[in-house]
């Protein structure tokens, strides 16, 4: 194999003007509120000798930046669902501006082993079904514009002209493995034309449902890794992608690790001398009891708590103030920290031990509150371009706090919001007109991306076995009176197999006209194409 034939200095040149071009490019418009860990140099260093295949996830994210600054001047919002169905995307481009796919959705219908949303499914799944639909998305395109321009100029104001090329939002999950693994997830996601992916703060392979324990989060500085890791893969490719900086901190129960100062303020543990937690409950399944009795019996009795609140319980009124008056000299104070002062401002001694309190697989316990989403948020936001906080229940209160918080660090941060299947409005408080403009009035908190992700699981759901049902009382009659009949009858047709311009029968026919040398364009009336 030959060694290139370039000069050192020609080497030198051309590194300078890559860097120059990243510099120029961080300094836009799109990309000027981000901050990054590393130069420039850095990641011209870092780039392949060929352009990396960036330019379509580059044009969806302008796109979709566009979208949402819009939004977010107008005080509206874009409202989409989750699929994985490029059929059903191709309707929705009727009505959405953005399509979702959602992890969950592909861990149910696009794996060999589907299953509840453990996100344990490979990591190059998602990014193979955003391939499959932005493929679809460009075939819709394509068939859409010859169908036009096989009509004379005059004519194809009337005809349908649907934007099929709506951005693609996925879902990152939390990386899966390690940063290098992150690297590759995002490359993926970067070829198969995404424009904007979610990466969470949950541990892996953590997730649990059913078992009387909530979600697992990982210390902060962890989370920001993955968060730069994805930047950093991004720059590499010179794309203008967009990264949504997903917090999962809400009603979280554990941390993985207290490696963090940051996350100390939060953690729990046992404030009475008890046997651990994770004995307890070994001792618990060796007699047979209900482990999830048991471990809340145990915390009961071990009086979990954060540190702040182990303080205020033994403090005096006069002396918890003391004790707040140091912490808040510093933004962030370490267990280690916190003891120190409170040894100075509270005579008796706090009890506080974080070690008993860890579960059977070594996570802490944690209080999950606003004030650590907001910082957890906040520290995260300039790797980012939107901010989404996921949230269980649908506290109002909570919401504008939160919103209301970040925005006084951020003024112009743009965020997401995810509706969950199980959100129960009526206990939240909301009453009937408050559900009906929640989704306006989360936009003037500069919530412009709302999504429900599983609709496909119970809307598509709920038609399918309406429809299987009347197939199977009814049969073909059935099917011509509620669905093919009415499909027919529509003005534009409603879009199906009978639909030549939707299935695609005049682009299949201009691939044949093309190549026996036909015209398949239609300037107008006065058109006369000459055949040679």
């Amino acid at each position: 194999m030959p060694e290139l034939d370039v000069s050192v200095q020609d080497e030198k040149n051309a590194f300078e003007a890559d860097v120059a071009a990243i510099e120029k490019q961080w300094s836009s418009g799109r990309q000027a509120h981000l901050k990054r860990p590393y130069t420039p140099q850095t990641i011209a260093a870092l780039r392949t000798s060929l352009p990396a295949p960036s330019s379509a996830s580059s044009t969806q994210a302008l796109k979709l930046w566009h979208q949402l600054q819009t939004h977010n001047r107008n005080g509206t919002c874009e409202l989409t669902f989750g699929t994985t169905d490029p059929v059903a995307v191709s309707q929705m481009a009727k009505h959405q501006q953005t399509v979702y796919v959602s992890g969950a959705l592909c861990g149910f219908s696009e794996v060999a082993l589907p299953g509840m949303d453990h996100a344990d499914y490979p990591w190059d799944t998602v990014p193979k079904v955003v391939d499959k639909i932005f493929k679809s998305q460009l075939w819709h395109d394509q068939r859409q514009r010859q169908y036009r321009l096989r009509h004379p100029v005059e004519e194809r104001a009337v005809l349908e002209n649907w934007d099929y090329m709506a951005p693609i939002i996925a879902d990152g999950d939390m990386g899966f493995g390690s940063l290098t693994s992150t690297m590759k997830m995002a490359r993926e996601f970067v070829a198969a034309g995404v424009a904007m992916i979610h990466i969470d703060d949950l541990a892996i392979g953590m997730k649990k449902f059913t078992v009387g324990q909530g979600r697992t989060i990982v210390p902060t500085q962890e989370y920001l890794d993955r968060l730069t890791a994805v930047r950093m893969q991004f720059d590499v490719m010179g794309a203008e992608t967009l990264l949504l900086c997903r917090c999962d901190t809400d009603h979280a129960e554990f941390i993985t690790s207290v490696v963090d100062e940051r996350d100390h303020e939060y953690v729990q543990g046992a404030t009475r001398r008890v046997e651990s937690l994770q004995k307890c409950l070994r001792e618990a399944q060796r007699e047979g009891k209900d482990l999830k009795v048991a471990r809340e019996e145990w915390k009961a009795n071990a009086g979990i708590m954060t540190f702040d609140e182990a303080v205020e319980t033994v403090a005096t009124k006069e002396e918890f103030e003391a004790y707040k008056a140091e912490l808040q000299k510093q933004q962030f104070t370490s267990l280690d920290g916190r003891r120190e002062i409170a040894s100075k401002t509270v005579k008796k001694e706090v009890f506080f031990d974080w070690e008993l309190s860890r579960s059977a697989m070594g996570q802490y316990m944690l209080k999950s509150c606003v004030k650590g989403i907001v910082e957890r948020a906040t520290a995260a936001a300039p790797l980012g371009d939107v901010t989404w906080a996921r949230m269980d229940s649908p506290n109002w209160d909570n919401i504008v706090e939160f919103h209301s918080e970040v925005r006084k660090v951020f003024p112009d941060r743009l965020f997401a919001f995810g509706y969950t299947g199980d959100f129960d409005y009526a206990k939240a408080g909301f009453s009937d007109e408050q559900v009906r403009t929640l989704h306006l009035d989360l936009a003037k908190l500069g919530v412009v991306w709302q999504v429900q992700p599983i609709w496909s699981l119970q809307g598509l759901n709920l038609v399918t076995e309406q429809f299987s049902k009347m197939w199977q009382e009814q049969g073909i009659a059935g099917y011509l009176k509620s669905v093919q009949g009415p499909a027919l009858s529509t003005k534009p047709m409603t879009d199906g197999f009978e639909k030549l311009s939707y299935c695609g029968g005049y682009l299949a026919d201009a691939f044949f006209e093309t190549v026996a040398g036909e015209q398949i364009v239609e300037k107008g009336k006065a058109a006369n194409f000459q055949r040679h």
